[in-house]
């Protein structure tokens, strides 16, 4: 059996990651559930997992975020109790991640409503002749 760690990362107006661990813990799975600043961490067999989490990210389709992560909690190389305190690897990029999180929400909901984004206007390439052109102007100029 593969054991995995996946990250929920919360960014909703209608759930606490409070409302998430408890939806964990009522399923009586062996998994293992951490809260986090940014949502909740959970360990398991994958089997297990991934149809839960599959319907604990029904609750906000829009609002949960999931991904896997490399480590369980408290792993040695990542807890910042073994590491004597400091952000964890990877904080800074998580947080960055959830900064642009209602972004990917909102075009998530516009792709489920049917809306196609138009193309976006392709910028053309400066030609390598006009270039050399303008360095021979510049240089002229001097």
């Amino acid at each position: 059996m593969e054991k995995i760690t996946k990250m929920i990362v919360i960014n909703s107006s209608k759930l606490l990651p409070s409302d998430v661990a408890m939806k964990l813990y009522e399923t009586k799975d062996d998994i293992m559930v951490k809260e986090t600043c940014f949502g909740i961490m959970v360990s398991g067999e994958r089997a297990i997992l991934d149809p839960l989490l599959s319907n604990i990210r029904k609750l906000d389709p829009y609002g949960i975020f999931i991904k896997e992560r490399g480590f369980a909690p408290g792993e040695p190389f990542r807890c910042r109790a073994t590491r004597r305190g400091g952000a964890r690897p990877g904080f800074h990029n998580l947080e960055t991640e959830d900064k642009i999180l209602p972004h990917i929400a909102s075009a998530l909901k516009a792709l489920d409503r049917g809306e196609i984004p138009g193309q976006k206007k392709q910028t053309k390439k400066l030609d390598i002749d006009k270039l050399k052109a303008i360095i021979k102007e510049t240089e002229v100029s001097k």
